[in-house]
């Protein structure tokens, strides 16, 4: 009698199971975080969403809760996975680091001249510059995974580089120039917090709960300070052992980063999407939707990115100072080029930071990163689908 329910449960919970560990997961959850929020943006409990965000708790609103607090923790494991890829992984050596590089450079400047380009003249728009100079790893990962083999392995490790520059790229911005007042006393302390993490991770230090409860007194200080309080969680990442005090532990970066990865992929982000990617398209004109604002957000993503990071990784090859990425052709490079495109979370995050004190542009800035985002999916998926596989002798 009780093998029936064991069964049914087993026949529920195993493709639940299978769902959560698959790579695509957290970006459908993401999705559907994201589109959740439009719609309720967009109907009669729209009113009630933005009342939810602006409800303050402890000083803080809903929204900044989530903006400036759990997106620190997704920071921190930014900042877990450059240090590892810098130190050990896929970017530890130069020739490692040469093509994912210059694509980079360029998947950055390109979009940011083309935003640019549409609000020359306006001091208030732009301030946006930055905002599609950022890859979604996240979800350009996950539409790679969609693909299975017609991507060879290379050019995911091509892709994972380059947006693990491209985010350490982002974090400098933020760091320099989306920064409020600042409060010296408040940096000293956040200086005298990150000596003190120095000093724990040089005195061979390796439990995980000293580096958290100083990281959590220095979140506090970076958010006092005037420098974006999300910098808090690179800056801890970076002196996180990784290694162990004893032959055959737990590296200490790698068991934290394991557990942060659910809580982010499955918590965080979804959160985040929710609360930023809600935009009441009924408020907007379409002077509004096609703005210089929008446009070159959507342009830079969609254009500016599969320019900058395809041009600069084929310049780069044909002078000799890099290689095109293994079992690959030009145009699976180009392909992972255009879902470079998809900016998301990063581009919504920094278009919050740039336009803070305008709603009316950060819901432009919504509309041109979901567009620019989409197009660049859809066209990266066809390009990919399209082009050859080589076979592998």
């Amino acid at each position: 009698m009780t093998e029936k329910p064991i069964r049914l449960a087993s026949k529920v919970i195993a493709p639940v199971s299978n769902f959560f560990s698959s790579p695509i997961a957290g970006g459908i959850v993401l999705i559907a975080a994201s589109v959740a929020a439009i719609v309720v943006a967009n109907s009669t409990l729209g009113e009630g969403y933005e009342a939810l965000l602006k409800y303050k708790a402890a000083g803080l609103s809903v929204e900044h809760w989530i903006n400036d607090a759990l997106m620190a923790v997704f920071f921190l494991m930014v900042g877990l996975e450059i240090k590892r890829e810098l130190l050990i992984g896929q970017l530890a050596t130069w020739n490692q680091r040469a093509l994912p590089g210059f694509a980079a450079l360029g998947g950055m400047a390109i979009p940011a001249l083309i935003y640019v380009g549409f609000n020359t003249g306006n001091p208030e728009t732009m301030a946006g510059w930055a905002i599609p100079a950022a890859t979604d790893i996240a979800f350009a990962l996950g539409v790679l995974a969609l693909l299975g083999s017609r991507v060879p392995p290379s050019l995911k490790i091509f892709l994972s580089a380059l947006a693990i520059l491209d985010d350490m790229g982002a974090v400098a911005i933020i760091a320099l120039f989306y920064t409020s007042t600042i409060s010296l006393l408040m940096l000293a302390g956040a200086a005298a917090i990150v000596a003190l993490l120095f000093i724990m991770n040089r005195t061979g230090v390796t439990r995980l709960s000293p580096y958290l409860l100083a990281g959590a007194v220095l979140w506090f200080f970076m958010l006092q300070s005037g420098v974006h309080a999300t910098i808090a969680g690179i800056l801890l990442a970076f002196f996180i052992p990784l290694r162990p005090r004893n032959a055959g532990d737990e590296v200490p970066l790698d068991k934290l980063e394991h557990a942060l990865n659910p809580w982010v992929t499955f918590m965080i982000l979804p959160l985040f999407g929710f609360a930023n990617a809600g935009v009441a398209l009924s408020g907007m004109t379409m002077d509004d939707l096609l703005s210089p604002v929008p446009v070159g957000v959507a342009l830079g993503l969609f254009l500016g990115k599969q320019v900058g990071i395809f041009g600069l990784s084929l310049l780069a090859v044909s002078l000799g100072l890099a290689r095109r990425p293994e079992n690959s052709s030009w145009l699976q490079v180009y392909g992972v080029s255009v879902l470079c495109g998809i900016g998301f979370t990063m581009s919504l995050f920094i278009g919050n930071l740039a336009f803070a004190g305008s709603p009316l542009l950060v819901d432009e800035v919504k509309v041109g990163v979901l567009a620019g985002s989409v197009l660049a999916a859809l066209a990266g998926i066809l390009i990919l689908r399209l082009a050859p596989v080589k076979t592998i002798r």
